[in-house]
């Protein structure tokens, strides 16, 4: 059964995290359905949302390989429905 989320993440120092979030965001490329980022450049923070669409344990494992990245605040919302 597929869920939709909404993945937010805080990149505290995009300069030294981006490289890692977007090679792990690439290897879950299959479940995501939209992405915004909106950088704030004087504060040297970058706000990065993923709209996904899967499995309940996929989505978790990718949030949970987000979270690990150094520098990275990473919080899920996970829809109640079933798809």
């Amino acid at each position: 059964m597929k869920k939709i989320a909404v993945i937010s993440a805080i990149l505290d120092d995009p300069i030294c995290s981006n490289k890692k979030f977007n090679d792990v965001v690439g290897d879950y490329q299959m479940i995501i359905r939209g992405r915004m980022g909106l950088p704030f450049p004087e504060e040297h923070i970058s706000v990065i949302s993923l709209t996904v669409v899967g499995e309940l344990d996929l989505i978790n494992e990718l949030t949970g390989k987000l979270g690990n990245i150094p520098g990275v605040t990473v919080k899920t919302a996970v829809s109640k429905k079933t798809i």
